[in-house]
C-alpha cells in the first residue's frame, strides 16, 4: 500500500502562522459544530438562539440570510422530517480542518448527505466553512457559507479520509470503497495485492502511525475514470520499533461504479 511506508492548497491549507490552536481547542470547537448541527437537525429555535450571533450572515449562491431567517428555515425542515421521517436525509460531519486564535475561528468540514430516492439510497458530498467569535466567553457564529462538491473535490476529501484509515488501521475502509478488481501496489515489497490481500494487510500490520500529511495534490479526471497524484508523508515506527520518517510520492486512480468513486489502482515511490 503506498501509504504504509511514507495540505491540499486549496481544501485543507494550513492554518496561518498566527493561529493559536492546541488540539484541546480544536476539539471544543469540533464539538461545538456538531452541538450545532444536531439543534438545527431538531430545530431547536432556543439552541439555535444562542449559537448563532444577533449580526449573523448565512452566505449562500442565490442571497445572503440573516439569522432569524436561517432558525426559522431550520425549525421548518425539522418538522416537515418529523411528518416524514422516511424522507429525511442522514448526514454525517467529518473531515474537520480548523484553526482558531484567542477569540476568532475558522471551520470548514465535509458533509456526507444521504437521501431516499425510489427506494434507494444516494449519497451526495458538500463542503462547510464557518466564522466564529468568542463572545461574552462562548464562541458563537458570525457567517456559514458551503457549497456542493464536485468530483475533485469528493476525490480530495477522499484521500484524506483514506490516510485517516490508515492511521487506525481501519480495513473496513479498504473493503467499502477498493474495487473488486482494485490492484495495490506495496511500498514495501513492490507486489501487486488484490483487494483481499489489501484488506488482510491493514488489518494485520504493525506500524504504529504518528502522523500522514498530505501535499502536491493533483485531481485529472476523464470520463468515469480519475488519476490522482500527490505526496504523503508519514511518520511513525515499523513492526519492528524502527523509526519511519518518509515522503512517497503515489499515483492512485479511481473509477466511478454504481454512482461513487473506488479505488482501482494504486502505487507509491518513496521519495529520496
Amino acid at each position: 500500500m503506498k501509504r504504509i511506508l511514507a495540505a491540499v492548497s486549496i481544501l485543507f491549507a494550513a492554518a496561518p502562522a498566527f493561529a493559536q490552536c492546541s488540539d484541546a481547542d480544536k476539539k471544543t470547537l469540533e464539538a461545538f459544530d456538531h452541538t450545532w448541527g444536531e439543534a438545527t437537525t431538531r430545530g431547536d429555535r432556543a439552541a439555535l438562539q444562542g449559537i448563532m450571533a444577533d449580526d449573523f450572515q448565512g452566505l449562500g449562491p442565490a442571497a445572503t440570510q440573516a439569522k432569524l431567517a436561517v432558525i426559522d428555515a431550520a425549525v421548518q425542515t425539522a418538522e416537515r422530517n418529523r411528518a416524514n421521517p422516511a424522507d429525511a436525509p442522514r448526514i454525517v460531519y467529518d473531515s474537520y480542518s480548523i484553526a482558531c486564535t484567542p477569540n476568532t475561528a475558522t471551520i470548514t468540514h465535509r458533509n456526507v448527505v444521504t437521501v431516499r430516492v425510489d427506494g434507494k439510497d444516494q449519497t451526495f458530498n458538500t463542503r462547510s466553512v464557518h466564522v466564529l467569535e468568542k463572545r461574552g466567553g462562548r464562541w458563537q457564529v458570525v457567517a456559514n457559507a458551503g457549497h456542493g462538491l464536485d468530483d475533485q473535490g469528493v476525490l480530495a476529501y477522499m484521500e484524506r479520509e483514506w490516510n485517516d484509515a490508515v492511521l487506525k488501521h481501519d480495513a473496513s475502509w479498504v473493503e467499502r470503497n477498493y474495487a473488486f478488481d482494485a490492484s495495490d501496489i506495496s511500498s514495501r515489497t513492490g507486489g501487486i495485492m488484490t483487494k483481499a490481500q489489501a484488506v488482510a494487510d491493514a488489518r494485520t500490520d504493525k506500524t504504529v502511525f504518528q502522523s500522514l500529511d498530505l501535499s502536491d495534490l493533483n485531481v485529472r479526471i476523464e470520463g468515469n475514470t480519475a488519476v490522482v497524484t500527490g505526496v504523503n508523508h508519514v511518520v511513525g515506527r515499523d513492526a519492528e520499533g524502527k523509526p519511519v520518517n518518509r515522503r512517497l510520492r503515489f499515483t492512485d486512480v479511481f473509477i466511478k461504479r454504481d454512482g461513487r468513486w473506488q479505488v482501482w489502482a494504486t502505487q507509491g515511490t518513496t521519495i529520496p
